[in-house]
């Protein structure tokens, strides 16, 4: 009897622990990347060296099907941080977050509102210690400021964190270092005389992310003592242009056997308007040649070009390795959900574009992976968005929420992969465009004077959308429409 009762008790113990185990929120472990399309081997590119992601990936849910919603930096990550669909014009900037955040905390004499401002801010009143470091907001180090100006002390998301740091390193400011070259120069000092790409024989840290990396190296060791859940934001910068990396990532890669684009060419039935001439890739002015509409650059340019996109994904790959031994090393990874996510895809060539700033598939579909602790994650194919993220952390990290996003949680299909319920749409705005994404098809309404008003790409059928069929499939047009209005936000009319 003696010894019924002591298994009880052993039972109870071990139940009270488990319950007490369950009830520790997850730390968070986010990591943006800077221009990342799925250019890796867990998505099937067998070319690339992404050996510490790809580990990440098979141990996470990968999303094959993650779709951005706006294909710009700062106004992808206002949609990441607040759920938010865009209303009108000005959500579609770089500078959205900055107005619609920092200057209206400034104009509220810095009186904080009830509605959280970002995920961040909301996990920080849940009793989260946030620390930013790098490009999480549209600015490359969390502050305000113009290009060629000094630091200011104007914070971008003013309520969201704890603390907010960067190394700034031989480069001097945010600015600098996110536009660096190995010699400290940037393209901002140089008055852009200088080349898209570079590789320098000089160490992790002769770039700015290798030292955010040290710098999220040593931070982990100090939020393992604090002992409170975090939130731990990591930007890197690369593969964002210029496509710099140290000499070893580059040796990586045999620049012949790089492969090309497998459509440069405006598609058929398309238009130029539908496009984008390169101009953020010919702002670095010693460039070999120059991209546009008219014509490809040459074989032996993009192939240079891809060779420095794809060795900037290997050193950012590196350093996620490094953050990622480092989270095993402090015995946190049992408990942190670790999240990486690119803030939207890149034409490398793709037609006849280099640069984002299109609502086609290559300039909107990103990386996002999410390793749940305890989980042994998977493939997810369902088409999601990056408006979805904000709801499922807040359900990961089971903090309630009280106010209104348009996203939706992607836990149950991480929970059930095959959840028959989930919307799988996805919407993106930009060139005046609407855009619609489903299993099989990519459908954009322009709201411009260039014909064609509406394009359908068959994803089944034509993976590279090469050719628009709207006027061959009115009938998919017409079942399209409706579901596409659903997104219509009103926002090229306010």
């Amino acid at each position: 009897m003696r010894l019924t009762y002591s298994i009880v008790g052993i039972l109870t113990a071990m139940n009270l622990i488990a319950c007490s185990e369950k009830a520790t929120p997850p730390n968070i472990l986010f990591i943006a990347i800077d221009d990342l399309r799925p250019e890796l081997g867990c998505y099937g590119k067998d070319y690339v060296h992404s050996p510490n992601l790809d580990q990440l990936a098979r141990e996470s849910y990968l999303f094959r099907n993650h779709y951005v919603t706006v294909p710009t930096c700062g106004a992808s990550r206002y949609n990441l941080l607040t759920s938010q669909l865009p209303k009108d014009g000005g959500d579609l900037s770089n500078m959205v977050a900055a107005k619609e955040i920092s200057e209206k905390f400034i104009a509220s004499d810095s009186a904080p509102s009830a509605k959280p401002e970002t995920f961040i801010h909301a996990l920080r009143n849940n009793g989260y210690y946030t620390v930013g470091m790098g490009k999480i907001s549209h600015h490359p180090d969390g502050y305000v400021y113009g290009y060629n100006e000094p630091r200011s002390n104007q914070l971008e998301l003013p309520n969201s964190w704890d603390e907010m740091l960067f190394d700034a390193g031989k480069w001097g400011t945010g600015h600098n270092a996110f536009f660096g070259y190995a010699d400290g120069s940037n393209r901002n000092g140089m008055k852009k005389q200088v080349k898209p790409y570079e590789s320098a024989d000089v160490d992790d840290e002769g770039y700015p992310d290798g030292l955010t990396t040290n710098l999220a190296v040593n931070k982990l060791k100090e939020l393992k003592q604090k002992g409170q859940p975090f939130f731990l934001g990591v930007g890197f910068f690369k593969p964002h242009l210029p496509f710099t990396a140290p000499q070893k990532y580059w040796d990586l890669y045999e620049e012949e056997k790089i492969p090309m684009a497998l459509f440069a060419a405006i598609p058929e039935n398309s238009s130029k308007a539908s496009l984008q001439a390169s101009g953020e890739l010919n702002q670095y002015l010693l460039g070999e040649e120059k991209a546009g509409l008219d014509s490809a650059v040459s074989d032996t340019y993009a192939r240079k070009l891809r060779h420095g996109y794809l060795a900037a994904v290997s050193y950012v790959d590196a350093q996620v390795g490094k953050l990622m031994d480092e989270l095993e090393k402090q015995g946190l990874a049992e408990n942190t959900i670790v999240v990486v996510w690119g803030d939207h895809g890149w034409h490398l060539g793709d037609q006849l574009t280099w640069g984002k700033h299109t609502v086609f598939d290559v300039a909107l579909q990103s990386v996002l992976m999410i390793k749940r602790p305890g989980q042994g994650g998977g493939n997810i194919e369902q088409v999601v968005s990056t408006t979805d993220i904000y709801p499922t952390l807040m359900e990961l990290a089971g903090v309630k929420m009280d106010y209104e996003v348009d996203g939706e949680s992607m836990k149950p299909l991480m929970d059930q992969p095959q959840e028959a319920t989930w919307r799988n749409t996805a919407y993106s705005y930009f060139k005046n465009g609407i855009s619609l994404r489903t299993p099989r098809y990519r459908m954009t309404k322009y709201f411009r004077k260039q014909a064609p008003e509406i394009e359908l790409y068959d994803h089944q059928e034509d993976p590279y959308e090469t050719k628009n069929i709207s006027a061959e499939k009115p009938k998919v047009v017409e079942k399209l429409m409706p579901l596409l209005e659903r997104g219509d936000t009103g926002i090229y009319r306010n």
